[in-house]
């Protein structure tokens, strides 16, 4: 699905005479811990939702492995941990690239 969403979803526009649109990123509060080790660019799928004080948080959808498809189909976002990041706490602040209009 990340392969699609970087390399595929673009190459399929330009072959098919439209305008490959740029993934916005948007930064939002992490709603809970993540463990990542620095070293190499990560991209969990997530939830995105208002929070109640209506700041937008991102949660992990459960587990992360490459053949979990549920988790995949339960998200609408991708957090990105870059390459230099470690660990996030708990509403630190994470960037994510929102699924909408990536899909059709």
């Amino acid at each position: 699905m990340i392969t699609y969403l970087f390399f595929v979803r673009d190459a399929l526009l330009r072959l098919s005479g439209a305008d490959a649109r740029p993934v916005l990123p948007m930064q939002v509060r992490s709603a809970q811990a993540l463990r990542k080790k620095p070293g190499r660019t990560e991209y969990q799928r997530a939830l995105v939702t208002r929070a109640q004080d209506g700041t937008w948080q991102a949660a992990i959808t459960g587990s992360q492995g490459s053949g979990v498809l549920r988790s995949m189909s339960e998200a609408n976002a991708l957090i990105v941990l870059e390459h230099h990041r470690g660990d996030v706490v708990e509403g630190e602040a994470v960037n994510v690239l929102p699924f909408d209009g990536l899909l059709n």
